[in-house]
């Protein structure tokens, strides 16, 4: 991995700190090149005679984003967002009164608010897993409440939107395994930032947004679909012309692979773009992109916490997102010497996680998210910034 080129090639951290990777990264100048250039062509040519010329590169993206996440081609759908994504996977389980679903404290609040929907609509049962005091998740607790409860889906982040915390989703994936549970990961924040093998966990869907750590337009994402859903029939609550053949007059025929989850419409330029942020991921090869990862995460945390700040992550492995607060609990401080310094950054409210700041007693938390076109130096350079607050 050659930080400095990768450095050169990406034009947005030449003149501040990016810190801010976990919300909308930066994209490489080949991403925008590439969105552009299509954008040009639907100029000259109307949309769809640009899509017809730019088939090839279109059906790369099934084979960039599957090469990424270890899964075939066959199994990937283009969507707008994760959360997109995670509708459409939720849209095709057929949920009755008396359903429950199993999820946890740290789920992503899209999530969160979509299973109190669901729960309102069908009065289905939302039931959350106890975290071990380490903030891990309890896995006895999840098979005890897989027992009782029977559950029609279980549903885990894997990288929450805050607390840092990588969770066991492998292990939650053996259960599902184990007992025959559908299974639905967020990866909204993992893929991209670490290794992330869908034949590891185990899951009948998975969910990736392409403005995050994979640094591509936003607007772009990506829903894995195992064959187990495949094969069981499972399709979105609304389909459209991609994803059924209209077989009679009130009958359709499914696609047979994942993109029965797509629509007719989609922003070409972007998906381009987001085939092109894929490649780039992949031809760095994302067990470099972790472990430098984790050497920036690493080094920021100890720095902050030397320093006399309130670190909120909790569990035993963490990820490239560092949240944090003052001593005493505010971040006015600290959002101000970052503002001023030009260090891109989030303020994150107990609203974007309320069980887990409810927890931890904050109302604010400040969060910073290497990725790795950052340097070591920016790291220090940060950490300098801030090393008197609490003095």
């Amino acid at each position: 991995m050659n930080l400095e080129v990768i450095r050169q090639e990406t034009p947005g951290c030449s003149d501040k700190i990016f810190l801010n990777s976990a919300g909308s990264s930066l994209m490489p100048k080949a991403v925008v090149d590439t969105t552009v250039k299509f954008l040009y062509e639907e100029q000259k040519l109307g949309g769809y005679m640009a899509a017809i010329r730019n088939s090839a590169h279109i059906t790369q993206f099934y084979e960039e984003a599957a090469k990424l996440i270890n899964a075939k081609s066959l199994n990937i759908a283009f969507v707008s967002s994760s959360t997109d994504g995670y509708a459409k996977a939720l849209s095709s389980i057929s949920f009755k009164k008396g359903d429950s679903i199993i999820t946890t404290n740290d789920d992503y609040i899209s999530n969160q608010i979509a299973f109190i929907s669901l729960q309102k609509r069908y009065n289905i049962e939302i039931v959350r897993v106890a975290n071990l005091s380490d903030h891990e998740l309890d896995l006895e607790d999840f098979e005890n409440l897989i027992k009782k409860y029977h559950p029609k889906l279980i549903a885990v982040t894997h990288i929450p939107t805050n607390s840092g915390l990588i969770q066991n989703i492998e292990g939650v994936g053996n259960l599902c395994k184990q007992y025959n549970v559908l299974y639905l990961v967020d990866a909204c924040q993992s893929v991209g930032q670490i290794v992330v093998d869908v034949e590891k966990i185990n899951c009948d869907f998975l969910t990736a947004t392409g403005r995050k750590f994979m640094r591509g337009p936003r607007g772009t994402g990506f829903l894995y679909v195992s064959d187990k859903a495949l094969n069981q029939k499972m399709y979105p609550l609304f389909l459209d012309s991609i994803g059924a053949q209209w077989s009679s007059f009130d009958d359709f025929k499914l696609n047979d692979s994942a993109k029965r989850f797509e629509l007719f419409e989609r922003p070409y330029a972007a998906l381009l773009g987001f085939t092109e942020a894929l490649r780039y991921a992949n031809s760095i090869g994302m067990e470099q992109i972790e472990q430098y990862n984790s050497t920036l995460a690493d080094t920021l945390r100890n720095n902050l916490q030397n320093n006399g700040f309130r670190v909120l992550d909790k569990g035993n492995r963490l990820s490239s997102i560092i949240t944090f607060c003052q001593a005493d609990g505010n971040v006015e401080k600290i959002h101000k010497i970052l503002a001023e310094n030009n260090v891109f950054f989030k303020e994150n409210k107990k609203g974007d996680a309320l069980i887990d700041f409810t927890s931890k007693n904050v109302d604010h938390a400040i969060r910073l998210s290497p990725h790795y076109f950052n340097t070591i130096e920016e790291i220090e350079r940060v950490s300098q910034l801030l090393e008197n607050i609490n003095h």
